[in-house]
Formats: structure tokens, C-alpha cells, sequence
């Protein structure tokens, strides 16, 4: 059975591969796409995407044996990782006024010295 840890990272990847796809006009990416994209076992790969589609995250076009035929994000999935995206930027930009704060006091510093 796959530690919490990895359905975590499974999903998380599903998610991040279809907003990529997502950005570059690909609303709809195949499950065979995905599944070689992240190198997922069928599974795995049908047990994040069935935990998403519950959470309606994504939405997901099954085949006859339960492995995605076709996923997609929903209005929700697409607004969270722009959430997510908004995040990162903040802290990106946050980190980057530290180092200039940073490099602002060591110059003091040494022009002091």
C-alpha cells in the first residue's frame, strides 16, 4: 500500500502537470499522457485521480477498467493552484527583500568599517 506521503505527492503531481497543460491550451490531457508523464502505475495514477474528482479538484473520464481516459481541472482545481502560484510568488518576492535588506546592511557595514 502507498504511504500517505506518496498519494500526497501523486496528487500534488496531478494537479501541477494539468495546470502546466492547462496554461499551454491543453484543457483536457489523456490518462495515458499522465500516466507516462509521471511515471505513475495505473493504480496510483487512478487513486489520486478518483481522490481529486471527489474533492472537485478535477474531472475525469474513466475507461471500462477504471484507469483515466481523459482529466481535466475543474473552475475549483484551476482557482487553487492559482491560489497556490499567488503563494509562492509572495514568498519568492518576500525572500528577495530579505536578501536586498541583507545586502543593504553588509554594504553599511562595510562602508562604517
Amino acid at each position: 500500500m502507498t504511504k500517505l506521503h506518496e498519494r500526497q505527492h501523486n496528487r500534488k503531481s496531478v494537479l501541477t502537470s494539468l495546470y502546466e497543460a492547462a496554461e499551454h491550451n491543453r484543457p483536457e490531457v489523456s490518462g495515458s499522457v499522465l500516466r507516462a508523464e509521471l511515471g505513475l502505475p495505473d493504480e496510483d495514477l487512478s487513486a489520486a485521480c478518483a481522490y481529486l474528482a471527489d474533492e472537485g479538484l478535477i474531472s475525469v473520464d474513466w475507461t471500462s477498467h477504471q484507469t483515466p481516459a481523459a482529466v481535466s481541472l475543474t473552475h475549483e482545481g484551476i482557482r487553487l493552484m492559482e491560489e497556490q502560484e499567488e503563494e509562492q510568488e509572495e514568498e519568492q518576492e518576500g525572500d528577495r527583500e530579505g536578501d536586498r535588506e541583507d545586502l543593504e546592511e553588509t554594504e553599511k557595514t562595510q562602508s562604517d568599517g
